[in-house]
């Protein structure tokens, strides 16, 4: 995959602007962690060459210095809410967030439970906690929020909140999703350590949109597709141009808070030390984009692609049709359509030849391979066999996964597991190839080039299963699908 983007000066130079944000406020800052710490997929589409965990990697040059607190919503926990790209609830998500954290060296010892005003489901979430060694706060539900500043700004406010204590001259404060209060906690702690003597300081560390960028830059428009559920809108920044004279995006709930924020500001510390939202960020990206075109398309890729899955998600009734109206308006302000995807078109023009489910993969080279549904495999499953016998030079014709080993597989799923669906799932075909690999040279050499598939994209003609699209999220596969169900 050509890279767009050099991780390595991001690495550098993103670490040292964070440094010299802790010394502007005497040693000690909260950093709000806005967006995915790692598993940062979208970036990766967006910016080929960033890679999912590339702001781990940074913070881990920080973490002599650093200590991250992990804050989740009573209303979160009281709801059950899951994380749709990992099936997990945000609850369960908090603990995998900190197992992750400490195996990569850093300290984690406090969980904010936000948003509490009494529910026995949070209750019982800080006791689980508690019982695990996890240092657990609440912080309040505070009437009038962000808006009643003087109340906030209070004992009866932020006062209220249980002081989070930490050791560390940075504070990074994340979450599992949008939503659980981070800037709250952040804007508390400083009303708290400010009682204490302690002047901290207050940053926003969030990767899109890129400030430095134009408004309308195909990375800026893929952010607003992928916040299209959140209906988030890029702006320019008036606070900033009325500053500085100068044009800077950032996006409508930091631009609509930041009065609220001065008024804060002013309250804690007499003043604000930033003249914009914008200022409060940290976000050094843009500078290490390398080949603009580059990440152009990756970016028009991707808004093409959250097209596709919030059709998907309409007809499965996860969202309204705002939602696709939204990203059908990007689509149009990114001048591009659906025909752009070359995926698309071969998928579609097999399925008019063969009237059957179909699939189509691009390869990093241009070579378009696709593939149909059989009576032994889906359309998903024959597209990993098609593509990785293209890559390894073996012939279209031969068979990798002989039908004797596919007929016992099929077999179980209908007559003891008493499914509905004889075709082999994308995890049980590389199973099966992986079990052929020991005594078949061609299955050894087509396992071989699952790698290759990394950057790819694809386009099915129906909606695959969660587990489809699961192994293909692993490979590293950009995947849309029509909003059509299978029969």
């Amino acid at each position: 995959m050509k890279h767009g983007f050099d991780n390595n000066k991001y690495l550098k130079i993103q670490s040292e602007h964070i440094k010299d944000r802790i010394a502007q406020f005497g040693n000690k800052l909260y950093l709000e962690l806005g967006g995915k710490l790692f598993d940062d997929h979208h970036a990766s589409r967006v910016l080929p060459g960033f890679q999912p965990d590339s702001k781990l990697a940074m913070l881990q040059q920080l973490n002599e210095h650093a200590e991250i607190v992990i804050v989740i919503s009573a209303l979160d926990i009281e709801r059950n809410k899951v994380r749709q790209d990992l099936g997990i609830t945000y609850d369960e998500d908090v603990l995998r967030l900190r197992t992750e954290f400490m195996k990569r060296g850093f300290l984690v010892n406090s969980v904010v439970i936000t948003h509490y005003n009494g529910q026995g489901s949070a209750d019982s979430y800080r006791q689980k906690l508690e019982r695990l060694g996890i240092r657990a706060y609440y912080h309040y539900t505070i009437e009038g929020y962000p808006n009643n500043v003087s109340l906030i700004d209070s004992d009866e406010g932020f006062g209220k909140n249980d002081y989070v204590v930490t050791t560390r001259p940075l504070v990074i404060v994340t979450a599992p999703g949008p939503g659980s209060g981070k800037m709250a906690v952040c804007l508390s702690q400083l009303y708290q350590e400010h009682k204490r003597g302690i002047e901290a300081g207050y940053a926003k560390f969030e990767t899109f949109p890129v400030w430095n960028l134009p408004l309308k830059h195909p990375i800026n428009i893929a952010y607003e597709a992928a916040t299209a559920d959140l209906n988030d809108i890029n702006m320019i920044d008036p606070f900033h141009l009325d500053a500085y004279d100068k044009v800077a995006v950032n996006y409508n709930r930091d631009i609509e808070i930041f009065p609220v924020l001065n008024a804060l500001f002013e309250g804690i510390y007499g003043e604000n030390p930033y003249k914009s939202p914008t200022d409060m960020g940290v976000n050094m990206i843009g500078f290490c984009i390398e080949d603009d075109e580059i990440c152009c398309k990756a970016s028009k890729d991707e808004i093409i692609r959250r097209y596709y899955t919030s059709l998907c998600r309409f007809a499965n009734g996860d969202c309204d049709e705002s939602e696709v109206n939204k990203c059908s308006l990007l689509l149009k302000q990114a001048h591009i359509s659906t025909e752009d995807r070359k995926t698309t078109i071969a998928a579609k023009e097999r399925k008019e030849r063969s009237g059957k489910a179909c699939a189509a993969i691009e390869l990093e080279d241009g070579t378009i391979i696709s593939s149909e549904t059989s009576d032994l495999l889906g359309p998903s499953a024959a597209i990993i066999l098609n593509a990785t016998k293209h890559l390894a030079g073996i012939p279209h014709a031969t068979k990798l996964i002989p039908q004797k080993m596919i007929e016992p597989i099929q077999k179980t799923k209908v007559e003891y597991l008493h499914g509905k669906n004889p075709r082999l799932h994308t995890d049980e075909v590389l199973v099966a190839l992986s079990m052929a690999s020991t005594y078949d040279e061609n299955c050894e050499k087509a396992l071989a080039m699952l790698p290759a598939l990394k950057g790819c994209q694809m386009h099915s003609t129906v909606m695959l299963s969660e587990v489809d699209q699961k192994i293909f999220n692993k490979l590293g596969v950009g995947l849309t699908c029509d909003p059509i169900k299978k029969r």
